[in-house]
């Protein structure tokens, strides 16, 4: 018998898995907006200089710094510069007042802040012939010098970048009302098993509810995936086949779907209708060492990529965090990785020798981390509670209370 592949192993060919034809997808040009959480489809070089001229970092004095002396100068003042106004070039022995953000006068290389100004106050516009005291300053004070940010012709964002508010913010001052993006990749998700009901029919005795299919449906959205739905296979594997093919064959060759993940059936139960649906199919069921979510499956059905969850939920959507949402992000720059810190736990904890755990936690104010349920795979109510997932790794058996571990945010 085969060792247990490793965590890292099965991730590794997760990703090799979906770096073939899942990994080409098309592209589609999309308002900001609706691009938000989509990864970007090309490098993309910044068509203007951000600032796209020299600015004011304060509320003061535009100068030329050669007309104040060490001891400082009066200085006649000229037309204030708003922001959003052109001014005119400098005169020599003259001072702006300029607010932040506006346009520095030709012929100026400094600003005075205003407080640092007598009077610190500016004077009124239709006011003439007012002189204002400045102190000596250095070429380039609180100038925000053309291009500062970002060159025109720069590289701003690579491709696979995955645009949250702040790279969508740039592309806006970067007047861009529209960019190029990767269209998501479409998921078939079935859920299996004689046993589960949708929610909302009568729960006769035996039966359980589809959990796992809400789970990882909103998972995979939240992570900007197209997901379909093919409601829920039961124990019979030509039924499930048919499932599977009516949403895999198309007359043009194309496959509708660039990835088949299903739930249940994949252990080695007398029951496992994954198992024996794909028995001719380029498909392996294998131990991982991890705790939940041990038993996976891997391969392609009919060319496509095609990986088997076990049907706890739990483990279900353990397998889904520690397995596919990381390929995807590696792959194709979305969804962003989960945020990574470590924390000290709350209470001590054993794990099983030679299986990677991952508990439920709730990372706390104070840094400190606290289990939610035990390690069962069923514990729905505690993983709802949970704010974080707690790694454990394989050759760690017991931890005290205090030790670190590392967590990953939900």
């Amino acid at each position: 018998m085969s060792l247990p592949r490793s965590v890292a192993a099965h991730r590794d060919a997760v990703v090799e898995l979906l770096s073939g034809p899942a990994a080409t997808t098309s592209t589609e040009q999309l308002p900001l907006l609706e691009a938000l959480g989509k990864a970007l489809a090309v490098d993309l070089q910044a068509p203007l200089s951000l600032p796209p001229f020299a600015n004011s970092q304060m509320d003061g004095f535009a100068v030329n710094s050669a007309d104040i002396p060490d001891g400082g100068a009066k200085l006649r003042v000229a037309a204030p510069v708003p922001a959003g106004a052109a001014p005119e070039a400098l005169k020599p022995g003259y001072a702006v007042p300029i607010m932040t953000g506006a346009m520095i006068p030709e012929g100026a290389d400094a600003v005075v802040p205003i407080e640092r100004a007598r009077p610190s106050t500016f004077p009124n516009p239709e006011a003439r012939d007012v002189e204002v005291d400045l102190p000596a300053t250095a070429p380039g004070t609180y100038v925000r010098n053309a291009g500062s940010d970002i060159q025109e012709g720069e590289l701003a964002l690579p491709a696979g970048t995955c645009l949250g508010p702040a790279q969508l913010g740039l592309l806006a001052a970067l007047g861009l009302t529209a960019v190029e993006v990767r269209k998501p990749l479409r998921v078939l998700l079935v859920t299996t098993g004689d046993e589960v009901l949708e929610p909302g029919r009568n729960l006769t005795p035996g039966k359980i509810y589809d959990s796992n299919g809400i789970l990882l449906e909103a998972s995979m959205r939240q992570a900007g995936l197209d997901v379909v739905r093919s409601g829920i296979s039961d124990d019979d594997p030509a039924r499930l086949l048919a499932v599977l093919r009516n949403h895999v064959g198309s007359e043009d060759g194309k496959h509708p779907v660039d990835l088949i993940v299903t739930t249940g059936g994949v252990s080695k139960g007398a029951y496992e209708v994954v198992r024996q649906a794909m028995a001719a199919q380029h498909v392996e069921f294998l131990p991982v060492a991890m705790q939940p979510g041990g038993p996976q499956g891997i391969g392609r059905f009919e060319g496509v990529p095609f990986l088997g969850f076990p049907g706890n939920p739990v483990s279900c959507l353990v397998s889904y965090e520690m397995f596919l949402r990381p390929a995807l992000s590696l792959i194709h720059g979305v969804p962003a990785p989960r945020p990574v810190q470590r924390a000290r736990l709350a209470e001590p904890l054993r794990s099983p020798e030679g299986k990677h755990q991952v508990r439920r936690g709730t990372v706390l104010p104070d840094g400190s981390v606290r289990m939610e349920g035990g390690a069962g795979s069923h514990l729905m109510h505690a993983l709802a509670r949970s704010n974080a997932l707690v790694q454990i790794p394989s050759d760690v058996t017991e931890l005290a209370e205090g030790s670190e571990v590392e967590v990953w945010m939900l």
